[in-house]
Parts: structure tokens; sequence; C-alpha cells
């Protein structure tokens, strides 16, 4: 060895010796337990959010509990209210265990048969494709039924499968090395995320091989490969049986955290990965929720605990040349050279060597043409950004344009003479704005997707919260009918002040699909209130007949009060929006329709949900106003009912229109049948009822025999003035009161009164005695 390389070798000595005095490892201190929890049970390391004992609080919850004893091995996994499940192994995305349960079915004197269920749907666990179902025996059906749904969630849909394998043998089975699938085994694959397994065995009509020596066939579920099968006999010779094989059988089970994903739990509060750690939704690709944490690179202990993941301290494995010095750094390290070095102290590269005089005329050159360099990096940067300016502001011209900006104006123009009026009202946002308002369209501001975009939840730099619905990006051949449903719904909202109608702040056209921003209405879709089981408060009858009559008015204010009449074409209750307040804005005009006073009619192709459509237009093509009084007349029979539009059922022989059910109830006399329980149960039958008429109105099948919009807002405002007459008097007479009758009941046909009686005054309901009321603020 060379002195310079002996003077290196001390020098690096030295500075190495007192680097490791000044930087403890980190990684010495690493804990994957909670404080005073046990890290073991026996041999098998128990990490956190797992944790050892029953109720002990070492684990994240009780589905996470390991129950350990000493003279127990493997321990007790406690997974729902199952005990015998024993812990083999515990990984960073799944378990392993081991089942002592299988599906069996025997012959002759021994004559019986067993399922094998295993439910984990309400458990953080699911079964994990690497598993199979195997059927050992001769002759026999194996049948796999199963399902997947989110952790804890489920109502949500859910994912059905369904599979089967024959096992075949002989009388001459007697090989050894068998494989299976093969001969006297077969094999079916699991589904990733499997939740729900039931597996029976059937026999088939002709029975192959020896039934004494092979009475019996058996399924069982089992990691892949993770068995030794040779022959069938094998499970037929004493003292070999299906219980000592699956001694030896592992099966595998993913857990995760949570119901919620990444995004979700980040927002919620309560995120369980903590510093120098990453989430990964433990769901993706297989419709499952909850996530999983890993320690970021660089890092390593348990991410779940707090200070869990602890750097790695890379110095101590030498990754460095031999004349250089590490350098530890957060998550990383470095190679330097000592002082009054130069060249590169990493491995495999050139090492450190002393500077000289020839080396420092070298550096100044280095220095010069450094300088040179960057001189040119900065004039590129400068001119890149100044071209991608340029083309930044083409390209929202070019959107501008391919978003119907031109047809805008020319709607502007033709519709109000100017294009000043509409566009006074109506505010231009940049994509800058919208962009920043939606933290750049984060997915955590989703409030809802629909079939002409995504809407988000924003806020402006005034503070307003505002609701922007984003067009879905589609192919050019549906390009142009979207845009159009864009700019005819900028036109309309353009055009209605009503309280009751959903207010259009602005627009935004530069973007690559055309963004609209309205008011925020918060509190949901009334189809969610009236179908959503899991609604917090659901809506009493008083507040269901104040929307109704909201609905109603705003109906009669775009059909009757606007200078041009507007038919909305798309009446449905997920499309009326309900504030903190529960009052009504209806929402959605992308397929509404602005007509000439003295034009009856639009013929056009049938839009519109199923279940909401009138059928004398789908019949015709012909959209009439009394086309937008019978998608009324469907909502509130929802009101009414509580029930869907297409009411699900396993009976085909079953009626499934609500709206078939509701007119035979009302031609029975038997309302009171489908009534939804926060109608019926708050003694408010006769209002119900004559909402109900009111209802069956709407829904004549001949659209000339319905009332318009303008007269049932009058009739349902009458019910809600006698509610309110009805409430009053109640409250100030001291003796019985009988609620008054506003319409007659007694009529077993339910024939259709004008009248309204409020106690002892009769009341007409002509527009010049009860004007309808539209607020136009």
């Amino acid at each position: 060895m060379s002195p310079l390389y002996l003077h290196f070798f001390f020098l690096l000595l030295s500075s190495k010796f007192s680097l490791q005095q000044n930087t403890a490892s980190s990684s010495d201190s690493i804990n994957i337990t909670k404080p005073g929890c046990p890290s073991k049970c026996g041999n098998l390391t128990v990490p956190y959010p797992f944790g050892v004992g029953i109720g002990s609080n070492c684990s994240m919850n009780p589905w996470f509990d390991v129950y350990c004893d000493a003279s127990i091995d493997p321990p007790y996994m406690l997974v729902s209210t199952r005990d015998d499940y024993r812990l083999i192994d515990i990984s960073e995305s799944d378990i392993r265990i081991r089942i002592p349960y299988f599906a069996s079915r025997c012959y002759g004197e021994r004559g019986s048969s067993t399922n094998l269920t295993l439910d984990f749907s309400t458990t953080p666990y699911t079964l994990s494709d690497a598993n199979r179902l195997t059927q050992i025996g001769c002759s026999d059906l194996a049948v796999l039924e199963g399902y997947s749904h989110r952790y804890l969630t489920p109502n949500l849909t859910q994912n059905n499968f369904a599979s089967g394998c024959v096992s075949f043998c002989s009388d001459g089975d007697q090989t050894r090395n068998g494989s299976c699938p093969g001969n006297g085994c077969c094999q079916i694959p699991l589904p990733k995320a499997t939740t729900f397994m039931n597996v029976s065995i059937s026999g088939l009509q002709d029975r192959w091989g020896n039934g004494e020596t092979k009475p019996c066939s058996y399924s069982f579920i089992g990691e892949r490969d993770s068995f030794a099968f040779q022959a069938v006999s094998d499970l037929y010779r004493p003292p070999m049986t299906i219980t000592n094989w699956l001694e030896n059988v592992a099966v595998v089970l993913e857990w995760r955290i949570g119901s919620e994903n990444c995004s979700q739990a980040r927002n919620s509060g309560g995120f369980g990965c903590y510093d120098n750690s990453f989430c990964i939704d433990a769901g993706a690709g297989v419709g499952g929720g909850g996530y999983r944490c890993g320690c970021l690179r660089g890092y390593e202990g348990n991410p779940y605990l707090p200070s869990g993941c602890l750097d790695i301290d890379e110095c101590k494995s030498n990754p460095c040349h031999l004349t250089g010095i590490c350098v530890n750094t957060p998550g990383d390290y470095m190679c330097e050279c000592p002082s009054g070095h130069y060249g590169n102290g990493w491995r495999n590269s050139t090492d450190c060597l002393m500077v000289n005089e020839p080396m420092m005329s070298k550096l100044s050159i280095g220095l010069v043409s450094g300088m040179g360099l960057l001189t040119l990096l900065s004039l590129s940067f400068l001119l890149t950004k100044f071209v991608k300016k340029r083309n930044k502001k083409k390209r929202r011209q070019k959107f501008f344009k391919q978003n119907g900006g031109l047809l805008l104006q020319q709607q502007i123009s033709s519709n109000e003479g100017s294009t000043t009026s509409i566009l006074g009202k109506t505010r231009i946002f940049t994509a800058k704005e919208l962009e920043k308002a939606t933290d750049r369209f984060n997915e955590s501001r989703i409030l809802g997707r629909g079939g002409q975009g995504t809407v988000y939840k924003g806020m402006l730099s005034d503070g307003q919260i505002v609701a922007i619905k984003k067009s879905q990006i589609v192919d050019e051949h549906k390009s142009k009918h979207l845009v159009e449903q864009f700019i005819n719904e900028v036109v309309i909202l353009s055009q209605i002040n009503h309280r009751n109608v959903i207010k259009l702040l602005g627009c935004c056209l530069e973007t690559r699909v055309p963004l609209l921003v309205y008011e925020l209405v918060a509190n949901g879709t009334l189809f969610e209130h009236i179908h959503d089981e899991n609604i917090e408060f659901p809506i009493s009858w008083n507040m269901r007949l104040k929307i109704a009559a909201d609905i109603a008015g705003a109906l009669a204010y775009l059909h009757s009060a606007t200078s041009i009449p507007i038919f909305h074409r798309d009446i449905k209750s997920s499309n009326i929006l309900l504030d903190e307040k529960y009052v009504a804005k209806v929402s959605d005009f992308g397929t509404s329709k602005s007509v000439a006073i003295d034009q009856t009619h639009l013929t056009t192709q049938v839009n519109g949900t199923f279940g909401y459509i009138d059928p004398e237009y789908f019949r015709s093509s012909q959209f009439t106003e009394k086309s937008d009084v019978y998608s009324f007349g469907v909502v509130l029979v929802e009101l009414l009912t509580g029930l869907r539009p297409i009411i699900p059922s396993t009976n085909a022989e079953d009626d499934k229109s609500l709206v078939s059910r509701f007119l035979s109830s009302m031609k029975e006399n038997n309302l009171e049948s489908i009534l939804d329980s926060q109608v019926s149960s708050q003694g408010q039958k006769d209002e119900a009822l004559i909402v109900a008429k009111i209802a069956k109105r709407c829904l004549h099948l001949n659209g000339k025999k319905r009332p318009n919009m303008k007269e049932v807002a009058m009739e349902l405002e009458g019910v809600r003035m006698a509610q309110m007459g009805s409430a009053a008097q109640a409250k100030s007479e001291d003796e019985d009161y009988s609620s008054p009758m506003i319409l007659s009941t007694d009529n077993n046909e339910y024939s259709w009164t004008n009248t309204f009686d409020f106690g002892t005054s009769t009341i007409n309901s002509s527009s010049d005695v009860y004007p309808i009321m539209f607020d136009t603020m």
C-alpha cells in the first residue's frame, strides 16, 4: 500500500470513528408494538396493529387481538367470534392461519354430508387469491359460491361468484408423487377480496371408483401448493385422516385498516399512517375499502406507531469508497471527500485525491465553464417559459371555441338581443381560479358524479363556498351533444332567478372540458333523503309537504312566469337538491328547452329517466308542459310512499312500477298500504289523501286531463296553509279539537274537488282569489 493510501486510511478511520460516536443508529431503538406490550407469542412475532392479549389495548381494535397461551402453538387468532383459527404468520399485507373445517360427503354406512362456510364480511380480513378450493375424492362435484364487498358496508353492491369442479379417480389409484389437479383431485381458484364463501359437495349419478375403499370426498380451502398430494388412497389409509392433512395446510387472509381509502382517511381525522410512511389502498382494483401503511425508502420500523419509522444508518454497511467519508442523512446518505481533497467518494467511482496546483487551474476552468452552462440554461428556461405561456393562451382560445364559446355568444344574442344582459349576471371564471378553489380538482372534494359529469366542492378567493360541475371527457362523436347541453344549461339558468331553482354563478370555457359554478346546496338530494336507510334525520310529513310545494312553485314559475316558457324535461328526486334548511332547489337543466309562447309541444328524441318519463311523450316523442307534470307526479308518489320509481322485486309477477302500484291502491281505496312510515305514523292521513289525489291527477295517461303546474302549486300551497291554520287553531283551543277535512275523503273513487275548507270558511282555488306565490328574489 502506497504512503498516500496509508494517509487516507488513518484519516478515514479516525473520521468514521468520530462520526459513529456522535451519530447513534436510530434502528437500534425500533419498536414494533405499543409501549408495555409483548412483541412475541412463543415463536410468533406480533407487530402492531396486532396485539397479544384479549382486551389488553395492545392492538388497534379487537379484530387484531391474538390469544396467547404458552401451552398453545400456534396461538389462536380471534377473527369474528371464532376462537379456533390458528395463527401461523403475520406479514405487511396478510396473515396465514389454519382453519380446521372442511366440506365432506360420504356414502354407504358412513353416509353424511357437511358444508364449509367462511364469513369475513364484517371483519377487516378477506380471503386472498393465493388460496385454492381443493376437492379430493371420486366422482363428486364441489360447488363454490361466495361474494365480496367493502368492510363493514354491507349495503353496497356485492360481487357474487360461483364455480365448481369434479374429481375423478379409478380403483387402481395407488400412484405416488401425483399432482392436483389430477387423478382424484381438482382445484378452484378464489377471486381476490372474497369475504364470504360456501362449499358443498354433490354426488354424480354414476359414481366411479371403489366406494368401499374410498367412501368419502372432501373439500377444503388452503394456500396454493401448501400440502403434499400423492394419491387419494392416502386419505383412507389409517391413521391418516383429512384432519391430519389440514394441520399442514395454511389459509391466506389479507388484512387492512378501516373501511376508507387513503384519501378519505386523511380527511376524516383518524388516519393511521404516521411520519416517514406512505399509504396504499388495500382494496385498489377489487372494490374493497381500507388501506395499509409502509415505511418510506431509507426508513424502517412500524408505520402504525408514532415515530415508528426511523431512519436507517446506511453508513454502518460502508457504502462509500475507501477514501470517502459516509454521512448519514434522513432517509439517505452521502459519500464526501475529506477537506483538502477532490474527486468522488462513492463506491465504484474515482477516489478522493489531494488538491494540487494543476488541479486548481482545472477547477478555475471548470467554474468558468459551469457559469457559461448556467447562463445558457437560464436563457433556455426563459425561452421555454415564454413558449409555454404562448401555447397555453392558444390552447385556452382553442378550448373556448371547442366548448361552445361562440355558440354561447350566439345564443345570448338571439335570446336577449345583446351580449351584456346574461353575461352581466354570469361570471366568467379562469381555469386557475377554479383549480385553486378545488385543490386541483382533488378527489376528496367530489360531492357526486352523474351522467353529464362530476361535481366538486370549492372555495373561491372571497371565501364563498360553491359547487363546480366538471363535464365528463368523451369522444368527438359525443362531445358536440354535451357542449350543446352545457351551453343550453348556461342560457337557461342565466334567465332564471327563483329561490327554488339552483343559482348559476358563472362558467369557465378555457379548460379541456367546460365548467359550471353554482351556489352550494350541501344537504344532498331529495332521492337520498327519501330512499337512503342510513340517513340520520328522516324527513317528516310537514317537511315533505313543504318540499313538494317548493318544487311545484319552481316548475310553475318555469312554465308560466318566465318571459319564455321553459320545460325542464328531467324532473326526478335526484335532481332536487336540499339546503341546510331543507329548502328544495331544482337542478340539472342540461336537457331543458325554451319554447315560444304560442308553441304547445317539442318534438324531440325521447330523453329522461326510466320511471319518470311521461308515457304519452314516450309514445309520440312530443314533449309538453304536461310531461313535466307527470314526472312531478312520480316525485309526489315518492314523497308519499318512500318507494323508488322502479321497485326491486325477486318475483317476476310483482308489479315493479311504483306508479302502477300507487294507482292500483287508489282504485282499491287502500292508500295506507303503501304510505311511508314517516307519513302514516304522524297521523296526517287527510292531508296525505289530498296530496295523493293531486298525484293521481298528475299521472293521468291523457296529458290534456292533467292539471298544469300553476294549479298543482296552488293546490299544494292551499294544503300547507290549511295545515298551518289547523295547527294554530289547535294551539289556541283548550277543548278537544277535530282536524277539519280539507278535501272530501268519503268518496271511494277519490273524485277531485277544487274547494278548500278552512274551518268555517270556504276558499275557491281560483287564481283571482288565491294567487300562486313565486319568490323571484
